[in-house]
């Protein structure tokens, strides 16, 4: 009998599937545990915003109809937020759509990748799934980009930089210093992916916006979500803005129907929710203070985070992790991401940052 694994490209064939964090009805199914948190998918705690759910319930009686392929009305909403033309908008099925995207089109045999280790772990799968080669720069602290590493690394063959910024799992980012830097150092043939996933949650006065960047002459795309602080990652709906030419080849190979009816009205009513997102900036805000005071009493080395979830030393993340689960507290174990000492734990409500802290307290045998 024929594998199917023996055709298709070596690297396609050698690939795992992405880990999600655990769904809270998996755990509930396995241990049978009432009213479990979830802290491990950097998830808005607060929900969607109202608007977002009434647009949804006004669409549903029209879903016998195919969403606008070209959703041109969100797109229409996004390039009005940022002051361009729509032309320079691609809407899609979440960020991640974006990245295959971006490595179907651009990455084959012969061709490769850069981006940071202990980065987004879609990175070397889209550039595997393409049959590209990967060319993976060290750290400049064990977390943190280091975008000169990055430039280095790049040759002739280099045809995508990938960046995360903040970078998940660390929520560390680099400043503008250092992407004036680099922008100065890539090559014009290089596309340079600016994965801003968490920008909305960055306090840092120099942190980059590489939408201020952009012009017709590097290949630079910005990738956002309305997964994080829209509170609509059930959705899958996020947005690249480009160069007209590169949003053009990116509408050349997306599939028809791509984001669904249902997240074309939620992310339109979402923007307009300035309440909404002003309190869940206010609510990641003040638990990222909170958890980061609450490690540090617990003696529990962390990665300062710009986004909303820390990276923790726990000594070994996958054992804290199982206990965690037990206790009904889902956090998520980073071995994938060669941090196996490390578990990432996302912002959740003020009831549920003290259930985790008061849990893993047990866990790690300190007094809560």
């Amino acid at each position: 009998m024929i594998k199917a694994q023996d055709l298709v490209l070596p690297s396609v064939a050698a690939l795992a599937p992405y880990e999600s964090g655990k769904p809270i009805e998996e755990l509930q199914r396995e241990l049978g545990i009432v009213d479990p948190v979830k802290l491990a998918s950097n998830e808005n705690p607060l929900g969607p915003s109202p608007r977002a759910i009434e647009a949804i319930k006004a669409a549903l009686p029209e879903l016998n109809r195919y969403p606008d392929g070209a959703s041109y009305e969100l797109r229409a909403k996004i390039a009005a937020h940022h002051k361009i033309g729509v032309e320079r908008v691609f809407a899609a099925a979440g960020s991640v759509e974006v990245l295959n995207l971006l490595a179907f089109l651009y990455l084959r045999p012969g061709l490769n990748s850069v981006y940071s280790e202990h980065s987004f772990a879609i990175y070397p799968l889209a550039t595997a799934a393409a049959g590209g080669a990967h060319r993976v720069a060290k750290t400049s602290d064990g977390f943190s980009h280091d975008l000169d590493a990055m430039a280095a690394a790049i040759d002739a063959n280099t045809r995508i930089v990938f960046l995360g910024n903040p970078n998940n799992p660390t929520g560390t980012i680099y400043r503008r210093a250092e992407w004036q830097r680099f922008l100065e150092r890539v090559p014009e043939h290089v596309v340079i992916v600016a994965d801003e996933a968490y920008f909305e949650f960055v306090r840092a006065p120099d942190y980059p916006d590489s939408m201020e960047d952009h012009d017709d002459r590097r290949l630079i795309i910005t990738l956002r979500t309305f997964s994080k602080i829209f509170g609509l990652a059930g959705m899958r709906v996020g947005y690249a803005v480009a160069r007209p030419d590169m949003i053009q080849m990116l509408h050349n190979v997306r599939q028809p129907f791509n984001v669904t009816s249902l997240a074309q009205v939620a992310a339109i009513a979402g923007m307009d929710d300035r309440a909404h997102i002003a309190r869940t900036l206010q609510v990641n805000a003040d638990g990222m203070d909170y958890l980061e005071g609450e490690f540090r009493r617990l003696k529990l080395p962390f990665v300062p985070s710009h986004a909303n979830f820390f990276l923790v030393d726990v000594g070994d993340g996958r054992a804290v992790y199982d206990k965690l689960l037990r206790k009904g507290v889902i956090v998520r174990a980073m071995n994938g991401y060669g941090y196996p000492r490390h578990v990432r734990i996302s912002v959740g409500l003020p009831e549920e940052n003290r259930r985790l802290v008061a849990m893993l307290s047990e866990v790690m045998g300190a007094k809560s």
